[in-house]
């Protein structure tokens, strides 16, 4: 019997940045080849279609886009 570990990758922060412009990466596609590459949400949403297909994760954290930031009394 074989068992295959899988580990979730590390939620994402404001250090990591999209790798085509820069912004803020709120999307990680895992490669089925190996790497990976991080995206905002506007450019995971341009090659999500294309590119989603070739990756062992989707990790989509694009709903912390409309989290509000807590108000300090």
């Amino acid at each position: 019997m074989t068992t295959t570990a899988t580990i979730d990758p590390p939620a994402l922060t404001g250090a990591d940045r999209c790798d085509r412009c820069g912004a803020q990466a709120y999307v990680r596609a895992v490669l089925n080849v190996g790497g990976e590459l991080l995206f905002c949400g506007h450019h995971a949403r341009a090659v999500e279609d294309t590119l989603r297909p070739q990756t062992t994760v989707w990790q989509d954290e694009t709903a912390k886009l409309h989290e509000k930031e807590p108000v300090d009394a």
